[in-house]
């Protein structure tokens, strides 16, 4: 059975897994239309338009960036299960071709291997592996360190963090991954300064879903709140509990 209304909380429960198989779906059928597919998570904040990035028309994009057939954002883990391109499959870009529909198509008939590890990622790591060795897929992982950081960052690399708030460097996405159920992700996201749904639009914390008008729930300007003093956040947040046993705080 599956939850309705998006009732999943936390990384590899039932609804999560469900949803596995939408992500299989909507980037095959898309590209079995002939069209190049941008796959993104919810949890993603756009700073500029990626989509020139994948087709070299990019300063910061490596200049061969065209030649390879699927693109990844890094995604940060050393498990042994992710190995070796340590791909996050919650970004990634899909050029329209018989080697990435291939991959699709194997990754929706290996079904049962997502739903018993609990992992569309981990499933689309050894396939990817597999097609590149055997087929001639053309793989590669961006640098998350620049223009594509995530949770891995957010998590762990605080020098870069502040670096990132205070515009030292500006990345073209943000993806709130490495991060435990939705709620942790709002909270995360409201004191680095990228939340923008209205509170009367929420329940629980979360946002209800189809609530209002795109007026009435989504703020011009970013909603801030402290909740964590050990994550990064646009504003300072020492007062504010811990969120690790061993943290220490970002300011």
């Amino acid at each position: 059975d599956v939850s309705q209304g998006g009732d999943g909380q936390k990384y590899g429960d039932g609804t999560f897994v469900s949803m596995m198989f939408a992500k299989i779906l909507c980037v095959l059928y898309v590209s079995q239309l002939g069209y190049d597919v941008l796959y993104q998570d919810a949890d993603i904040v756009w700073y500029s338009n990626p989509i020139p990035f994948f087709h070299d028309n990019h300063p910061d994009a490596p200049r061969t960036l065209s030649d390879y057939d699927i693109i990844f954002q890094h995604d940060g883990s050393k498990q042994p299960r992710f190995s070796p391109y340590s791909a996050n499959s919650g970004f990634y870009y899909v050029r329209s071709n018989t080697n990435t529909q291939y991959v699709f198509i194997s990754l929706l008939y290996h079904g049962d291997l997502v739903r018993k590890t609990t992992s569309h990622q981990q499933v689309l790591t050894q396939l990817v592996l597999e097609h590149s060795s055997m087929l001639g897929l053309r793989v590669k992982v961006l640098d998350g360190v620049n223009a594509f950081p995530g949770g891995y960052q957010y998590q762990y690399d605080h020098k870069y963090m502040r670096q990132m708030l205070s515009g030292q460097v500006r990345p073209l996405i943000f993806h709130m991954y490495w991060t435990d159920g939705k709620e942790a992700k709002v909270k995360f996201l409201k004191q680095l300064g990228e939340w923008f749904v209205q509170n009367e639009c929420l329940i629980n914390g979360l946002p209800i879903d189809g609530s209002g008008s795109t007026g009435e729930c989504c703020s011009a300007q970013p909603i801030i709140s402290c909740h964590y003093r050990d994550k990064p956040s646009k504003i300072p947040c020492i007062d504010s509990p811990f969120y690790d046993v061993t943290g220490t705080s970002f300011w």
